[in-house]
C-alpha cells in the first residue's frame, strides 16, 4: 500500500484523486494546498478523506508519504519537485514539467541523486486510440514510418481555471509550452517502431504567428459565446514546428491556440506500406480493403481533463514503483520533449534551425 500527497487542489487533481483511489494498491493520506478549502473541495468532490496541509515542508514529514502528485502551476514544479525529491518521495509531475530547461536540469540532478521515480504527466500516452496506433507500430501494421503530423487545435482561454498564469509569458512561456507540449510528445511517441520508446529528437525548425496576442477579445468554445476585456495572451497563439528525429523519421506539429472551433487532435502516421489518419487506417496488411478501417475506440479528442486516461498513467507508475523500473515517460524522457518547445522559441530569434540536445 502507498501512501499518497496530493500537492495542489486544483483542475487535474481531481483526476489525480480519483486515479488513485481507484488504485487498490493506493491511499491518499494528505492533501497540500495553499487555500485550505480547496483541499477540502477536492475530497468532497472525489470521495476521500485525508489530512489536509497549507504547507508542502510540513505534508512532507509524513512518514507514510511514499509518491506526490505535483499538480499546482507550472512555474512551481521545479523547487517543489527538487524539495519532493530530497525528501525522498517518487513523483508524478503534471505537463509542462517546467518554465525553463534549466529548471529541467535542476530538477533531473535532484531526481538522480535521490533514486526516486518519476512520471510526466504526458497522459496521452495511455489514450486508448495511441495506445492501439503504438500496437500497430510495433507490429509493423505502417512499416517503416518516415512522417507523423500531430496537431493541438483549441481556443485556450478563461474558460479554464489555470488561464490566468498559463497566458503570461513568465509563467505560461509560449502556447507550445502550455499545452502544445502534448502534441510534440505524442509525435515523439508515433515516430518509432520501437516500444515503449519515444522518438529523439535531432534538429528543430519552427515559425510562430497568428492574430490573437495582446487581444481582448476572446471566444469561448465551451459554449461559443464572446466576451470582450478579457486578459490577454502575452505570445503568439500560433506556432508551426518541424522536427527531424534521430532514426530518420520526420515531424510537423501545429500548435493552435487561437482557432475559433471545438478542440481538436488530428493525428497522421505515415509508413513505407501504410498510413493512419487519427482512428482510419489504410495498410498493406489489409490487401483486399476497398475503403479505410476504422477503429472504434477513444480518440483524444477533448480539453477536458476528465477525458484523459490518468487512471492508466497512475496505474502504470505505481506498477513502476512497485517494480523498481522506470517509467517510459520519466522526468528524463519528458525533457527532450519540453527541449522541442525551448528550440523553437529560439528558432524565432534566430531564424534557423536549432540543433538538439540544446547547450
Amino acid at each position: 500500500m502507498y501512501g499518497i500527497l496530493i500537492n495542489g487542489a486544483g483542475w487535474v487533481a481531481r483526476q489525480h484523486a480519483a486515479a488513485y483511489r481507484n488504485n487498490p494498491n493506493c491511499k491518499i493520506v494528505a492533501v497540500n494546498d495553499i487555500n485550505r478549502d480547496n483541499a477540502v473541495r477536492l475530497m468532497a468532490d472525489v470521495g476521500f478523506e485525508a489530512e489536509v496541509f497549507t504547507d508542502l515542508t510540513e505534508a512532507l514529514k509524513r512518514s507514510d508519504v511514499d509518491v506526490v502528485s505535483v499538480c499546482t502551476p507550472q512555474h512551481l514544479h521545479c523547487e517543489q519537485v527538487i524539495q519532493i525529491a530530497k525528501a525522498g518521495k517518487h513523483i508524478v509531475i503534471e505537463k509542462p514539467a517546467a518554465t525553463t530547461l534549466d529548471e529541467l536540469r535542476r530538477m533531473q540532478d535532484a531526481v538522480r541523486a535521490a533514486k526516486v521515480k518519476t512520471v510526466v504527466s504526458f497522459v496521452l500516452r495511455w489514450n486508448p486510440l495511441l495506445v492501439m496506433l503504438k500496437k500497430m507500430l510495433t507490429e509493423g501494421v505502417f512499416g517503416n514510418p518516415y512522417y507523423v503530423e500531430v496537431d493541438y487545435m483549441s481556443y485556450n482561454g478563461s474558460w479554464w481555471g489555470g488561464w490566468n498564469d498559463a497566458r503570461t509569458i513568465k509563467q505560461g512561456v509560449s502556447a507550445s509550452l502550455v499545452a502544445g507540449c502534448h502534441a510534440i510528445d505524442a509525435a515523439r511517441w508515433l515516430a518509432t517502431t520501437e516500444g515503449g520508446k519515444a522518438a529523439i529528437p535531432v534538429e528543430v525548425y519552427a515559425m510562430n504567428g497568428g492574430f490573437r496576442k495582446g487581444k481582448t477579445r476572446e471566444y469561448n468554445p465551451i459554449n461559443n459565446t464572446w466576451i470582450d476585456n478579457a486578459p490577454p495572451m502575452e505570445y503568439d497563439g500560433l506556432e508551426v514546428i518541424l522536427i527531424k528525429f534521430a532514426n530518420g523519421v520526420q515531424a510537423k506539429i501545429c500548435v493552435n491556440a487561437e482557432c475559433v472551433m471545438p478542440y481538436r487532435f488530428p493525428i497522421r502516421i505515415f509508413g513505407d506500406r501504410g498510413t493512419a489518419v487519427d482512428n482510419k487506417v489504410w495498410s498493406e496488411s489489409f490487401p483486399a480493403q476497398t475503403d479505410w478501417v476504422e477503429i472504434p475506440t477513444i480518440c483524444p479528442d477533448s480539453s477536458n481533463v476528465s477525458h484523459h486516461p490518468f487512471q492508466a498513467e497512475i496505474d502504470h507508475f505505481i506498477d513502476c514503483v512497485a517494480n523498481d523500473v522506470e517509467s517510459h515517460c520519466n522526468l528524463g524522457d519528458a525533457v527532450r520533449s519540453h527541449e522541442v518547445v525551448f528550440a523553437a522559441l529560439e528558432c524565432y530569434k534566430k531564424r534557423c534551425p536549432i540543433e538538439l540536445p540544446l547547450k
